[in-house]
C-alpha cells in the first residue's frame, strides 16, 4: 500500500528530478538508494539511458518492484544492451535490483557516478555511517542528491499529542535539521553541501484519514524510547480532538511536511582513516605554485 500512500514522496522526487537540469553529467553508474517501490527508477534510467541504475533496498518485495525480474534478465544484461537485444521492449532496461542495507552497499569503492536517495534516510538511524558509504560507493567527482523529511515534519501532529497530555517525543521522531545534514555530507567527504527546503502542506478531512496514511506508509513508531503499549481510544480521541481544535474556519485537517533537498560532491580523500594525511604522486611532480 506504500506506493499509493505516499503522494509526498512522488510529488518530491519528481522535483528532484527536475534538478538534474541544472547539471552536466554523463554517468554510468546511479544507484538509487532506498528505491522503494521504485517510483523514480526508471525515470532515472529514461533520463540516463546510457547509465545503469542500481535500485537498493532492504525489502526484497520493494526491489522487485522497483527492477522486476525480466529487467535483469540475460536479454537485458549490459551485454544484451550492448547488442541491441531484449527479452521484454516494455520493461525497463538498465535496472538492476540489490536487496541491502544502504549503509553497507555490496558495490566497490569508487564505482558509481550518481548516488540518488528520496525521501530514504529517515529510516537510517545512523547517518553519519550512511554518509560515509555513499562516499565510499562514489567516484571522486561523482554526486549525491537527496530529499529527506525536515524537523518541521509533522509538527501539527506533534502539538496535538503534547495537548492531548502525552508526550510526542516519545511518538513521534525528530527528523534532522539541514545545516546537521551538511555538517555530516562534509565530514564525510563530500564538497560545499547546497541544501535548501520547502513546506508542503497535506489536507485531511478528519484524523482517521491522517491515520491510515500513515499505516499504509508503514510508518510506525521505531524509537527505542516509545511507550511499548498500544495508545488508549481516549487518549487517540483526545489526539484527534486537538487536531480538529487546529482547522482554520471549519476547513481540514493542514498536516506540514517539511522537505529538504540537498545535494554535495564526492572529493579526493585528505586523511587516511586512521588520521594521516595523504599526499598524492600527481601533487608532487606539479610541484609547488608560483604565487
Amino acid at each position: 500500500s506504500y506506493a499509493d500512500a505516499a503522494v509526498v514522496q512522488q510529488e518530491v522526487g519528481r522535483r528532484l528530478l527536475e534538478r538534474f537540469d541544472l547539471m552536466r553529467l554523463a554517468p554510468v553508474r546511479i544507484v538509487d538508494a532506498g528505491c522503494g517501490p521504485g517510483t523514480h527508477t526508471a525515470a532515472l534510467a529514461a533520463r540516463f539511458p546510457s547509465a545503469t541504475v542500481v535500485a537498493v533496498d532492504h525489502a526484497p518485495s520493494m526491489v522487485r518492484r522497483a527492477a522486476p525480474p525480466a529487467a535483469s534478465a540475460p536479454g537485458n544484461s549490459w551485454l544484451g544492451r550492448l547488442l541491441g537485444r531484449s527479452d521484454d521492449p516494455a520493461k525497463p532496461q538498465g535496472i538492476d535490483g540489490v536487496v541491502a542495507d544502504m549503509r553497507s552497499m555490496p558495490l566497490a569503492r569508487e564505482s558509481c557516478d550518481v548516488v540518488w536517495s528520496n525521501f530514504a534516510m529517515q529510516f537510517v538511524d545512523d547517518l553519519p555511517a550512511l554518509f560515509e558509504e555513499w562516499s565510499r560507493v562514489l567516484k571522486v567527482g561523482g554526486v549525491v542528491m537527496f530529499t529527506a523529511p525536515g524537523p518541521d515534519t509533522l509538527i501539527e501532529l506533534r502539538r496535538a499529542i503534547n495537548l492531548a497530555g502525552d508526550d510526542a517525543a516519545r511518538r513521534v521522531r525528530q527528523f534532522t535539521d539541514l545545516h546537521d545534514i551538511g555538517d555530516m555530507l562534509v565530514h564525510a567527504g563530500f564538497a560545499d553541501p547546497v541544501m535548501d527546503m520547502e513546506v508542503i502542506t497535506l489536507e485531511y478531512a478528519g484524523a482517521d484519514a491522517l491515520w491510515r496514511d500513515l499505516r499504509a506508509m508503514g510508518v510506525t513508531n521505531a524509537l527505542a524510547a516509545r511507550p511499548r503499549g498500544l495508545m488508549t481510544p481516549r487518549r487517540l480521541g483526545a489526539v484527534a480532538a486537538a487536531l480538529d481544535a487546529g482547522r482554520r474556519d471549519g476547513g481540514p485537517i493542514r498536516i506540514s511536511v517539511e522537505v529538504v533537498y540537498g545535494h554535495a560532491w564526492r572529493v579526493a580523500a585528505k586523511k587516511t582513516a586512521e588520521g594521516h594525511s595523504i599526499v598524492r604522486i600527481d601533487d608532487i611532480r606539479r610541484g609547488p605554485r608560483a604565487g
